[in-house]
Protein backbone atom coordinates (compact mmCIF):
# COMPACT_ATOMS: atom_id res chain seq x y z
CA UNK A 1 0.00 0.00 0.00
CA UNK A 2 1.37 3.42 -0.97
CA UNK A 3 1.79 6.26 1.50
CA UNK A 4 -1.10 8.19 -0.04
CA UNK A 5 -3.40 5.17 0.43
CA UNK A 6 -2.31 4.82 4.05
CA UNK A 7 -3.19 8.45 4.70
CA UNK A 8 -6.50 8.12 2.85
CA UNK A 9 -7.45 5.07 4.94
CA UNK A 10 -7.12 7.16 8.12
CA UNK A 11 -9.58 9.80 6.85
CA UNK A 12 -11.86 7.60 4.71
CA UNK A 13 -15.10 8.94 6.25
CA UNK A 14 -14.14 12.61 6.35
CA UNK A 15 -14.08 15.37 3.69
CA UNK A 16 -10.30 14.93 3.56
CA UNK A 17 -10.80 11.68 1.65
CA UNK A 18 -10.73 12.11 -2.16
CA UNK A 19 -13.76 9.79 -2.57
CA UNK A 20 -15.84 11.23 0.26
CA UNK A 21 -18.42 12.53 -2.22
CA UNK A 22 -19.31 8.97 -3.21
CA UNK A 23 -20.88 8.45 0.19
CA UNK A 24 -21.07 5.15 2.04
CA UNK A 25 -21.65 1.89 0.23
CA UNK A 26 -25.35 1.04 0.41
CA UNK A 27 -27.38 -1.71 -1.24
CA UNK A 28 -30.04 -0.85 -3.79
CA UNK A 29 -33.56 -1.00 -2.38
CA UNK A 30 -34.48 -3.82 -4.77
CA UNK A 31 -31.99 -6.15 -3.04
CA UNK A 32 -34.42 -6.44 -0.15
CA UNK A 33 -37.11 -7.82 -2.49
CA UNK A 34 -35.06 -10.70 -3.91
CA UNK A 35 -36.16 -14.31 -3.55
CA UNK A 36 -35.10 -17.81 -4.52
CA UNK A 37 -31.65 -18.42 -5.98
CA UNK A 38 -29.48 -15.31 -6.36
CA UNK A 39 -26.21 -15.20 -8.32
CA UNK A 40 -23.80 -12.38 -7.41
CA UNK A 41 -21.31 -11.92 -10.26
CA UNK A 42 -18.16 -10.20 -9.00
CA UNK A 43 -19.10 -10.76 -5.38
CA UNK A 44 -15.72 -9.71 -3.91
CA UNK A 45 -16.09 -9.90 -0.11
CA UNK A 46 -19.81 -10.85 -0.38
CA UNK A 47 -20.88 -7.59 1.26
CA UNK A 48 -24.28 -7.62 -0.43
CA UNK A 49 -25.18 -11.03 1.05
CA UNK A 50 -25.87 -9.49 4.46
CA UNK A 51 -28.51 -7.22 2.89
CA UNK A 52 -30.39 -9.97 1.05
CA UNK A 53 -33.65 -11.32 2.52
CA UNK A 54 -33.52 -14.28 4.85
CA UNK A 55 -33.97 -17.62 3.15
CA UNK A 56 -32.53 -16.89 -0.29
CA UNK A 57 -29.90 -19.17 -1.80
CA UNK A 58 -26.94 -16.86 -2.35
CA UNK A 59 -24.22 -17.86 -4.83
CA UNK A 60 -21.11 -15.67 -4.95
CA UNK A 61 -18.99 -15.78 -8.10
CA UNK A 62 -15.74 -14.01 -8.93
CA UNK A 63 -12.95 -14.14 -11.49
CA UNK A 64 -9.71 -15.74 -10.26
CA UNK A 65 -7.30 -13.36 -12.00
CA UNK A 66 -8.72 -10.29 -10.26
CA UNK A 67 -10.84 -11.61 -7.40
CA UNK A 68 -7.93 -13.22 -5.58
CA UNK A 69 -5.36 -10.46 -6.08
CA UNK A 70 -7.38 -7.22 -6.11
CA UNK A 71 -10.47 -7.80 -4.01
CA UNK A 72 -9.70 -10.62 -1.57
CA UNK A 73 -12.80 -12.31 -2.95
CA UNK A 74 -14.64 -15.02 -1.02
CA UNK A 75 -16.87 -16.58 -3.68
CA UNK A 76 -18.60 -19.90 -3.75
CA UNK A 77 -16.99 -20.46 -7.13
CA UNK A 78 -14.42 -18.82 -9.38
CA UNK A 79 -15.49 -18.51 -13.03
CA UNK A 80 -15.59 -16.26 -16.08
CA UNK A 81 -18.74 -14.11 -16.35
CA UNK A 82 -18.87 -14.82 -20.08
CA UNK A 83 -19.00 -18.60 -19.44
CA UNK A 84 -21.12 -19.11 -16.34
CA UNK A 85 -20.99 -22.71 -15.04
CA UNK A 86 -24.74 -22.84 -14.35
CA UNK A 87 -27.65 -24.45 -16.23
CA UNK A 88 -30.14 -22.47 -18.30
CA UNK A 89 -32.98 -20.82 -16.35
CA UNK A 90 -31.52 -21.88 -13.00
CA UNK A 91 -31.50 -18.63 -10.97
CA UNK A 92 -34.14 -16.11 -9.96
CA UNK A 93 -31.89 -13.05 -9.87
CA UNK A 94 -28.45 -11.93 -11.02
CA UNK A 95 -26.51 -9.17 -9.28
CA UNK A 96 -23.63 -7.44 -11.06
CA UNK A 97 -22.32 -4.36 -9.26
CA UNK A 98 -19.38 -2.37 -10.67
CA UNK A 99 -18.17 -5.30 -12.77
CA UNK A 100 -19.25 -4.72 -16.38
CA UNK A 101 -16.49 -2.19 -17.07
CA UNK A 102 -13.87 -4.83 -16.26
CA UNK A 103 -15.07 -7.42 -18.79
CA UNK A 104 -13.41 -7.79 -22.18
CA UNK A 105 -16.74 -8.82 -23.70
CA UNK A 106 -19.50 -7.30 -21.59
CA UNK A 107 -22.18 -8.23 -24.14
CA UNK A 108 -21.32 -11.92 -23.81
CA UNK A 109 -21.70 -11.58 -20.04
CA UNK A 110 -25.14 -9.96 -20.37
CA UNK A 111 -26.21 -12.82 -22.62
CA UNK A 112 -24.98 -15.30 -20.02
CA UNK A 113 -27.00 -13.51 -17.35
CA UNK A 114 -30.06 -13.86 -19.58
CA UNK A 115 -29.33 -17.53 -20.19
CA UNK A 116 -29.10 -18.54 -16.51
CA UNK A 117 -32.07 -16.44 -15.41
CA UNK A 118 -35.56 -17.89 -15.24
CA UNK A 119 -38.23 -16.15 -17.35
CA UNK A 120 -39.10 -12.78 -15.76
CA UNK A 121 -35.99 -13.12 -13.57
CA UNK A 122 -34.39 -9.96 -12.18
CA UNK A 123 -31.06 -8.38 -13.10
CA UNK A 124 -29.65 -5.70 -10.79
CA UNK A 125 -26.70 -3.99 -12.43
CA UNK A 126 -24.55 -0.98 -11.65
CA UNK A 127 -21.75 0.52 -13.70
CA UNK A 128 -19.58 3.64 -13.31
CA UNK A 129 -19.80 6.42 -15.87
CA UNK A 130 -17.63 9.40 -14.90
CA UNK A 131 -14.89 7.68 -12.93
CA UNK A 132 -11.14 7.28 -13.56
CA UNK A 133 -9.51 4.17 -14.97
CA UNK A 134 -9.08 1.68 -12.12
CA UNK A 135 -7.80 -1.86 -11.65
CA UNK A 136 -5.70 -1.38 -14.78
CA UNK A 137 -5.29 -3.04 -17.18
CA UNK A 138 -8.68 -4.65 -16.51
CA UNK A 139 -10.81 -1.58 -17.23
CA UNK A 140 -12.29 -1.59 -20.71
CA UNK A 141 -15.39 0.59 -21.12
CA UNK A 142 -17.89 3.13 -19.87
CA UNK A 143 -21.45 3.22 -21.23
CA UNK A 144 -24.07 5.97 -21.29
CA UNK A 145 -27.60 5.14 -20.17
CA UNK A 146 -28.52 4.70 -23.83
CA UNK A 147 -25.66 2.28 -24.43
CA UNK A 148 -26.70 0.24 -21.40
CA UNK A 149 -30.32 0.09 -22.56
CA UNK A 150 -29.21 -0.93 -26.04
CA UNK A 151 -26.97 -3.76 -24.85
CA UNK A 152 -29.49 -5.03 -22.30
CA UNK A 153 -32.20 -5.08 -24.97
CA UNK A 154 -29.92 -7.08 -27.27
CA UNK A 155 -29.41 -9.61 -24.48
CA UNK A 156 -33.14 -10.12 -23.96
CA UNK A 157 -33.83 -7.75 -21.05
CA UNK A 158 -36.37 -5.02 -20.45
CA UNK A 159 -35.13 -2.13 -18.31
CA UNK A 160 -37.78 -1.23 -15.73
CA UNK A 161 -35.69 1.24 -13.74
CA UNK A 162 -32.54 3.22 -14.53
CA UNK A 163 -31.19 5.74 -12.03
CA UNK A 164 -28.22 8.02 -12.39
CA UNK A 165 -25.87 7.80 -9.41
CA UNK A 166 -24.48 11.03 -8.02
CA UNK A 167 -25.54 14.68 -8.33
CA UNK A 168 -23.71 16.46 -11.17
CA UNK A 169 -21.86 18.71 -8.73
CA UNK A 170 -20.78 15.80 -6.56
CA UNK A 171 -19.60 13.84 -9.62
CA UNK A 172 -17.58 16.83 -10.83
CA UNK A 173 -16.09 17.37 -7.39
CA UNK A 174 -15.18 13.69 -7.09
CA UNK A 175 -13.20 13.79 -10.35
CA UNK A 176 -11.44 16.96 -9.23
CA UNK A 177 -10.43 15.41 -5.90
CA UNK A 178 -9.14 12.27 -7.57
CA UNK A 179 -7.17 14.39 -10.03
CA UNK A 180 -5.57 16.25 -7.11
CA UNK A 181 -4.19 13.07 -5.56
CA UNK A 182 -3.88 10.75 -8.55
CA UNK A 183 -0.43 11.86 -9.57
CA UNK A 184 0.82 11.64 -6.00
CA UNK A 185 -0.38 8.06 -5.79
CA UNK A 186 1.11 6.83 -9.07
CA UNK A 187 4.51 8.53 -9.23
CA UNK A 188 5.90 8.43 -5.67
CA UNK A 189 8.65 11.09 -5.77
CA UNK A 190 10.27 12.76 -2.77
CA UNK A 191 8.74 16.14 -3.64
CA UNK A 192 5.30 14.59 -3.30
CA UNK A 193 5.70 14.68 0.48
CA UNK A 194 5.79 18.48 0.13
CA UNK A 195 2.82 18.47 -2.25
CA UNK A 196 0.61 16.24 -0.12
CA UNK A 197 -0.55 18.94 2.36
CA UNK A 198 -1.57 21.22 -0.51
CA UNK A 199 -3.45 18.38 -2.17
CA UNK A 200 -5.19 17.57 1.12
CA UNK A 201 -6.33 21.19 1.51
CA UNK A 202 -7.57 21.15 -2.09
CA UNK A 203 -9.51 17.92 -1.51
CA UNK A 204 -11.13 19.34 1.62
CA UNK A 205 -12.20 22.56 -0.11
CA UNK A 206 -13.50 20.82 -3.23
CA UNK A 207 -15.43 18.25 -1.21
CA UNK A 208 -17.13 20.85 0.97
CA UNK A 209 -17.86 23.19 -1.94
CA UNK A 210 -19.27 20.43 -4.15
CA UNK A 211 -21.45 19.01 -1.40
CA UNK A 212 -22.75 22.48 -0.61
CA UNK A 213 -23.49 23.37 -4.23
CA UNK A 214 -25.28 20.05 -4.72
CA UNK A 215 -27.82 21.10 -2.09
CA UNK A 216 -28.72 24.39 -3.79
CA UNK A 217 -28.19 23.78 -7.53
CA UNK A 218 -30.40 21.59 -9.73
CA UNK A 219 -29.01 18.28 -10.87
CA UNK A 220 -28.05 17.64 -14.52
CA UNK A 221 -28.83 14.26 -16.04
CA UNK A 222 -25.78 14.37 -18.34
CA UNK A 223 -23.25 14.12 -15.50
CA UNK A 224 -23.09 11.40 -12.87
CA UNK A 225 -20.70 8.90 -11.35
CA UNK A 226 -22.64 5.91 -12.68
CA UNK A 227 -25.94 4.13 -13.21
CA UNK A 228 -28.10 1.68 -11.29
CA UNK A 229 -30.38 -0.54 -13.37
CA UNK A 230 -33.16 -2.99 -12.62
CA UNK A 231 -34.15 -5.16 -15.58
CA UNK A 232 -36.20 -8.29 -16.20
CA UNK A 233 -35.62 -11.16 -18.60
CA UNK A 234 -38.20 -11.10 -21.38
CA UNK A 235 -37.89 -14.56 -22.89
CA UNK A 236 -37.05 -18.08 -21.84
CA UNK A 237 -34.99 -18.50 -25.01
CA UNK A 238 -31.32 -17.44 -24.75
CA UNK A 239 -30.44 -14.75 -27.30
CA UNK A 240 -28.61 -15.81 -30.41
CA UNK A 241 -25.26 -14.16 -30.91
CA UNK A 242 -23.94 -13.44 -34.38
CA UNK A 243 -20.32 -13.83 -35.49
CA UNK A 244 -17.78 -11.29 -34.15
CA UNK A 245 -18.18 -7.95 -35.90
CA UNK A 246 -21.61 -8.75 -37.34
CA UNK A 247 -24.25 -6.04 -37.12
CA UNK A 248 -27.19 -6.84 -34.86
CA UNK A 249 -30.45 -4.95 -35.01
CA UNK A 250 -31.48 -3.20 -31.79
CA UNK A 251 -34.91 -4.62 -30.81
CA UNK A 252 -35.83 -1.31 -29.20
CA UNK A 253 -35.68 0.33 -32.63
CA UNK A 254 -37.96 -2.22 -34.23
Amino acid sequence: MSRIRQVAALVRRSPLHPQWLLGRRRPDEAVGQLHGRVLDVGCADRWIEAHCPYGIQYIGLDYPATGKTLYSARPDLFADATRLPLPDASVDAVLCFEVLEHLLDHQAALEQFSRVLKPAGTLLLSMPFLYPVHDAPHDYQRLTEFGLKRDLSRAGFKVIRLEKIGHAMRATGLLTCLALVGGLHTKARWIDFIRMPFAAIGVLLVNLASAGLATVLPDWDAIGTGYMIEAVKLSSDPPERGPPGAERQDPSNG
